[in-house]
């Protein structure tokens, strides 16, 4: 009995030996989808009260553990069904990412500021809607591109996981190492992200407390805590334009290697610049579609 269960613990820990080797072939993978996620994320988590940034980034955080609960055996049911589909879901996902990131372009590009009569018009408008319900849209739609980016994640992690495992020879079913080197990487993606947009949405906190600390508000401690309360504001700023880059980026980089004729296309163009004019053109297209339709529905709805 004790010889049986030591060659099971043995067994157990070849297996974490394996998994560590293709955990880290997955993690440096989706490295930089993990930098797209994080600057999304981060840009979606902010614009709340300071009282409500933790309690909303818990339950974008929940959402994006649920996300992955349901995308994990989603992907491998669907590679072992009709692997093809996979790509193109890929891809759907890709046009909301980029019709997301080109909507908030023209938003800021069309934005101007109000003036008198329409200061007060739209603060009536927006006073219809309550904090609560805001809060949910706002949280709603971080989960929605939470899901399309961690689709990216445990496709480029799977892919990793068959190569690293590929690479070992090892002694275990090869769709074991891929679910546990998966699912590793997915709570690492997960807890990590929202543990830096926890701190970042939390600098000010921070900086109030090093003030308090210090004496009568100066040394050291003062001087830090004062430069993180003054970057919080430009920080958020450059994480916007970042997570808006992103989108874009991301949803590029989908298109370029999930459909043959653009991965062959403009071979001399560097591939970033390729990716976002991929995501800018998507999300253009996308963005005029939508705008037609509203426009359209809208006229029929006024006779």
């Amino acid at each position: 009995m004790a010889s049986g269960f030591f060659a099971i613990l043995d067994d157990i820990a070849a297996l974490m030996d394996d998994v560590a080797v293709t955990s880290k072939i997955a993690t440096q993978k989706t490295a930089g989808i993990l930098g797209d996620d994080l600057a999304v994320n981060a840009e979606k988590a902010t614009g709340f009260l300071s009282s409500r940034e933790v309690p909303v980034l818990m339950k974008i955080m929940k959402g994006s553990f649920v996300n992955k609960l349901i995308i994990v055996p989603f992907v491998f049911l669907l590679e072992w069904l009709y692997s093809p589909a996979i790509k193109i879901i890929l891809i759907i996902g890709g046009f909301y990412l980029a019709f997301e990131g080109v909507e908030k372009i023209v938003e800021f590009i069309f934005h101007r500021q109000k003036k008198g009569s329409e200061v007060i018009e739209e603060a009536t408008v927006t006073t219809t809607e309550s904090p609560e319900d805001m809060e949910k849209k706002k949280v709603k739609s971080a989960i929605t591109t939470d899901f399309i980016l961690s689709l990216e994640i445990v496709i480029i992690a799977l892919a990793a996981a068959k190569e690293g495992y590929e690479a070992l020879k090892s002694q275990f079913n090869p769709l074991l190492v891929e679910i546990v080197t998966v699912s590793v990487v997915s709570i690492i993606a997960t807890v990590g992200v929202y543990g830096i947009v926890a701190l970042i949405v939390r600098m000010d906190d921070a900086g109030y407390k090093l003030i308090k600390k210090s004496k009568d508000g100066k040394g050291v401690l003062a001087t830090l805590g004062n430069l993180l309360i003054k970057a919080l504001p430009w920080v958020i700023k450059i994480l916007g334009v970042v997570g808006t880059l992103a989108l874009l980026l991301v949803s590029g980089g989908i298109f370029d290697h999930n459909i043959d004729y653009l991965h062959h296309l403009f071979p001399t163009i560097p591939e970033t610049v390729k990716h976002f004019a991929f995501g800018i053109v998507a999300g253009l297209v996308l963005v005029l579609l939508v705008t037609a339709t509203k426009k359209v529905f809208g006229l029929k709805s006024s006779h």
